[in-house]
């Protein structure tokens, strides 16, 4: 992990248990062992933190999202992998979905932006496949369905009480029956 990879990472961390207002740049720079005028070095702000750590992620699901998809035959078998793939980001980056969840009217107005377009663009991915599935639904009916999914699989940082191998298995078939696969 490089420097600015652990001044974002740690910053998830950070901003998830006090939001991005209750952590200073003095304080994210001592948790990063330097001082928080140090950090400027590698981002120009604290906004630019929280801006990297949210598009980065929201590219992640869209690339990875993409590939789930390219290399599955059929839909059923591109949202079972999408599904699998969502479950993997959201048990590993609560803090992540915690962040955007209560930190997004600090996010910087281009970033913002920016996020909400990749966001479209991975809900359209999920919907292009439910509609593969079931032509009758309109896109619009698909967009939600693919809403109400992420709305349970990014549950996990209030719902992840079982081992993480019980979670997962709990959260497939949910998301499957959610999604009527």
């Amino acid at each position: 992990m490089n420097r600015r990879e652990q001044i974002v990472a740690t910053a998830a961390t950070l901003f998830a248990e006090r939001g991005f207002h209750g952590v200073s740049v003095g304080e994210l720079g001592a948790a990063c062992g330097m001082s928080g005028p140090a950090l400027y070095k590698h981002f120009a702000s604290k906004d630019a933190i929280l801006a990297e750590m949210l598009v980065a992620i929201s590219e992640e699901l869209l690339r990875e999202g993409r590939a789930r998809v390219s290399s599955s035959v059929e839909p059923r078998a591109a949202l079972t992998a999408l599904i699998d793939w969502h479950i993997s980001f959201a048990l590993a980056n609560k803090s992540l979905i915690i962040v955007q969840d209560r930190d997004w009217a600090s996010l910087p107005a281009d970033a913002r932006e920016r996020v909400r377009s990749l966001q479209r663009k991975y809900v359209d991915l999920w919907a292009g496949e439910l509609r593969r599935l079931d032509d009758t639904l309109t896109l619009v009916a698909a967009r939600a369905r693919a809403h109400a999914a992420f709305g349970l699989l990014n549950s996990t940082p209030h719902s992840a009480f079982l081992p993480e191998a019980e979670m997962r298995g709990l959260l497939q078939d949910m998301a499957a029956r959610a999604l009527a696969l």
